[in-house]
């Protein structure tokens, strides 16, 4: 059950976020706890060496001025209390009142560190300086071994000596008069509290921990419930339009997140759906009219022209039944070719890339149409002030010049010329096509580009809504664009422009801006 709750986006979520919150805390009590008690220990060591340093001048001081006996003192007989026994004895109790008073005060400025002083100038009774304790503010009889030592150490070297053994530090300070040392100022602490204060430490972090881990796991579920809940509704969102298609209901997200901007792309979506469906079924429907009509049409001609056939009928009714199924059928091979443009388009088959003319493209696709537009009276007139070479694929150049001449003979009214012109714009090459028809309506001028929408003022030779969006098509894949310009005498304006292409001449500014629309 946890592994199949590891496995949603939930459980993914908690389990990030406890394991960044885990090893924060980690690493966090490495950097912390490894060091802190050598921190401490360093710390306490300085502190304790620093402020016995700083009594050496007092204990200096002190052996000096209790070093001579008061000639005074030694002049007065033994039984007043005088001599050189008497003097001397007086003169250790002094020193040893004033260095006790100076070792108690050193131990109180070093928070309760035991304190040994000893003094080179008294001499045991053999004669030899004795390193043995003088003063110990703890008052133990039996003297510490490994502070003799240091202090013999200390004496030895002339130099202060510093040990620590287990959670014991010793500092020894030698003291000196006049050059020669006169004794050994010796400290010890013990380093416990160290060790006190970093389990202490310890501890408080791993209840920080637990706590935290607390808190993140709330935290977690509170944010991965609110995540999930959320995509949860973007899921049935999305069921449903499965299921209903795009006219369901679209998910709805307020929030300024990833979230809610994937619900607003589902819901950019799901419009775009719509509005494919609705242009779907507007082309069925039109393609069944379409294709039903003109089949009709043919069967019925098929019908009257095997009747008059077989009666010997009238010869020029025949022909006139002829000549209608021959335009029924050019109306089912352009609603063909369409099509077959358009799936290739879809496929995204390659177009080629090379050096095309452009004007002569125009007057190519122009013949074509010449017996239809002289059908119609209308008058095809193209103008091409000089080559102009385009980087293109020559098959769809002149399929889009074929579609907006095509377009134009649609609209254009009878007796009224077709302007083609092929021009420079800048460092770009463009085609023309002006009809002087009735125009696009400026609520349906990028309309007219979208697949299989037709205009409201369609012709009687309307065709399926594709052309133009065909010819759009193929002019970005061409690195081109289509686009719809305002005409000089009403009507309407369509205008490919392509990259000009290396080899040919260099162009020189269009002279008619209307060109660059």
């Amino acid at each position: 059950m946890i592994r199949a709750a590891l496995r949603g986006l939930r459980g993914r979520l908690l389990l990030s976020l406890v394991l960044t919150s885990a090893v924060t805390l980690v690493v966090a009590a490495a950097i912390t706890i490894g060091p802190l008690q050598s921190r401490l220990r360093d710390q306490s060591e300085s502190a304790l060496q620093e402020t016995t340093e700083a009594t050496q001048g007092d204990f200096e001081t002190a052996l000096t001025k209790t070093k001579k006996v008061d000639p005074k003192l030694a002049k007065l007989p033994v039984e007043q209390g005088g001599g050189y026994v008497n003097a001397e004895k007086e003169r250790r109790q002094r020193r040893a009142t004033e260095l006790s008073r100076l070792a108690f005060e050193l131990r109180e400025r070093t928070n309760g560190a035991r304190v040994l002083v000893t003094d080179l100038s008294f001499t045991d009774a053999a004669g030899t300086d004795s390193p043995a304790f003088f003063v110990d503010t703890d008052f133990q009889n039996t003297p510490d071994e490994s502070a003799l030592r240091l202090a013999l150490q200390a004496t030895n070297e002339n130099i202060s000596e510093t040990q620590i053994i287990d959670d014991e530090l010793t500092f020894a300070m030698p003291v000196f008069i006049n050059g020669k040392i006169a004794g050994v100022v010796v400290s010890q602490r013990n380093l416990t509290e160290v060790s006190t204060t970093v389990r202490l430490v310890r501890n408080a972090l791993f209840t920080a921990a637990v706590i935290s881990l607390a808190v993140a796991i709330g935290l977690g579920l509170a944010l991965s419930s609110t995540l999930t809940r959320r995509l949860k509704l973007l899921q049935r969102a999305a069921l449903r339009i499965t299921a209903e298609g795009p006219e369901a209901p679209a998910p709805t997200d307020r929030g300024r997140d990833e979230v809610g901007d994937l619900a607003r792309a589902l819901g950019r979506m799901q419009e775009e759906l719509r509005r494919q469906e609705t242009a779907r079924r507007s082309f069925v429907a039109t393609a069944s009219h379409e294709l039903r009509t003109p089949l009709t049409m043919l069967q019925g001609t098929m019908e009257l022209l095997d009747e008059d056939l077989r009666e010997g009928g009238d010869l020029q009714d025949a022909q006139e039944q002829v000549e209608s199924a021959r335009g029924e059928l050019r109306r089912l091979s352009v609603l063909a070719t369409e099509l077959l443009d358009l799936s290739r388009l879809d496929a995204a088959v390659q177009l080629r890339s090379e050096p095309v003319e452009l004007g002569e493209i125009a007057r190519a696709v122009a013949a074509e149409f010449s017996l239809r537009a002289g059908d119609r009276g209308v008058e095809l007139e193209v103008d091409s002030p000089g080559p102009c070479w385009a980087r293109a694929d020559p098959a769809a150049c002149a399929r889009v010049v074929r579609i907006l001449i095509d377009n134009a003979l649609r609209y254009a009214p009878r007796g009224a010329p077709i302007e083609i012109n092929a021009t420079h714009v800048g460092h770009r090459v463009a085609v023309r096509v002006s009809d002087r028809g009735p125009g696009v309506p400026e609520d349906e001028r990028e309309h007219v580009f979208e697949r299989f929408h037709r205009g409201k003022a369609t012709s009687v030779e309307s065709g399926f809504g594709l052309g133009l969006a065909i010819g759009r098509e193929l002019a970005e894949r061409m690195n081109g664009t289509l686009e719809l310009s305002d005409a000089h005498e009403g009507g309407a304006c369509f205008v490919l422009t392509l990259p000009a292409s290396p080899s040919s001449p260099s162009p020189s500014p269009a002279p008619d801006s209307a060109a660059a629309a």
